[in-house]
């Protein structure tokens, strides 16, 4: 049996009072979700490991089956891994952001939604200005970049900047976990010293840019900082194929560089799509018809959707409704509709990864519901794919890799 993961990341949510108390998962309108719930099995998944945040990078590399306590380096050195740059034993490797601040806080994590032209325009001009044999910034996707300290320490404290929307940002700058300084490396004080002299230099670089200033101009939010974080050296991961013998061979599709990342190490394909942004306006379709191709050729694909998550940061309640809905008809439809005339059989699984609640807009680390259905399965008695109704699944609730342990095992 063929199994393909449809991820809307950041799906989940709270009750709502302008929705009457649903969730947008309850409210949206959800046809092909309630009808694999209605025909497959259900549940909730902790996708977040005790002292763990609730990142998209925990939570995807823990449902992909792997223990955190073991692989976990930050989400740097994944988007390294992504975007093509090898690692060597001495990098340190953080997600850098570029993000708009204004009257002292921070006003969004994505300097206002940059397409990835622009963002790389930006990381070019800074790595002009302030890198060196030591400091490289690498353009990613949009506002998502690559930050490399030759000789940094990952004992540091960082804040992802969308965990703190509307927060001062100066109290949030880089600290030092600890006073253990590795061999050949800077000590953790001074590695956190070096990346808060980099967020202050490029405030000032970036606001005097061309393209920023045109940005002001015309009343937009400009990329007016830097932010790194999610630090880390270079990962030891076994592949999905060496964990799981059902697997011989498989694919990561996602337009976000952290989950291509994780498909890397986990041994997966990376399939790239034109169009693909991470955001509401992401090409479904084209998505869909790459998942379906890797599908007939592989044993296992995993579909990463990013923009519920997105919307979620944002605030935007009409906005992650629209996304939510378009998984369902412009994903769930027309891979159910079409796999189920296969010969051979595939298995669906439908979840995120964690909750992004639009009236918090940040991660929580509660559990996720979802679903699983293949031919032939025994239907539970949940007909719908909400938070509040998988609780009455017959998975009940499960812990971090057990997803991936149940879903492989399903033949």
């Amino acid at each position: 049996m063929k199994h393909i993961i449809i991820l809307g990341d950041g799906m989940a949510d709270h009750p709502v009072e302008r929705l009457g108390g649903k969730t947008l998962l309850q409210y949206a309108d959800t046809p092909y979700m309630d009808l694999l719930a209605r025909k497959g099995k259900t549940g909730r998944l902790m996708t977040i490991p005790d002292g763990f945040h609730p990142g998209s990078e925990v939570a995807n590399t823990s449902i992909l089956g792997y223990d955190l306590n073991k692989v976990y380096e930050g989400r740097g050195p994944l988007e390294a891994a992504s975007i093509g740059y090898n690692m060597s034993p001495e990098d340190l490797a953080l997600r850098c952001n570029l993000i708009t601040l204004s009257d002292g806080i921070i006003k969004n994590h994505h300097g206002g939604h940059l397409t990835t032209e622009e963002g790389t325009t930006l990381i070019k001009y800074l790595n002009e200005k302030l890198g060196n044999e030591y400091i490289q910034f690498i353009p990613g996707i949009q506002y998502r970049h690559l930050l490399i300290i030759k000789g940094g320490s990952k004992h540091i404290i960082c804040a992802p900047p969308h965990d703190h929307p509307n927060e001062a940002w100066k109290p949030l700058l880089i600290k030092a976990e600890n006073e253990n300084k590795e061999d050949g490396r800077l000590s953790p004080q001074e590695t956190a010293n070096l990346l808060n002299e980099l967020i202050i230099k490029s405030q000032e670089l970036l606001t005097a840019h061309p393209f920023n200033l045109q940005q002001k101009d015309k009343q937009n939010d400009i990329a007016n900082s830097i932010w790194p974080w999610g630090g880390g050296y270079r990962p030891q991961m076994r592949t999905l194929s060496e964990m799981f013998p059902q697997i011989h061979s498989g694919s990561v599709i996602s337009a976000v560089d952290l989950i291509r990342g994780i498909g890397y190490y986990a041994g997966l394909e990376i399939i790239k799509v034109k169009g693909a942004t991470g955001l509401a306006n992401t090409n479904y379709e084209g998505k869909v018809e790459a998942a379906l191709k890797q599908l007939r050729e592989k044993d296992f694909v995993f579909l990463h959707i990013e923009a519920s998550d997105e919307a979620g940061h944002d605030g935007d309640l009409q906005l992650k409704l629209q996304t939510i809905e378009n998984l369902d008809h412009r994903a769930v439809e027309p891979i159910y509709n079409e796999v189920k005339k296969w010969d051979e059989p595939v298995c669906i699984a439908v979840l995120p990864d964690h909750p992004t609640p639009v009236e918090i807009r940040t991660h929580v680390k509660e559990p996720v519901p979802f679903l699983i259905w293949h031919p032939g399965i025994t239907p539970d008695n949940v007909t719908q794919y909400d938070e509040t109704s998988c609780i009455r699944g017959e998975y009940g609730l499960i812990y971090l890799q057990e997803f991936m342990h149940s879903l492989m095992e399903i033949k």
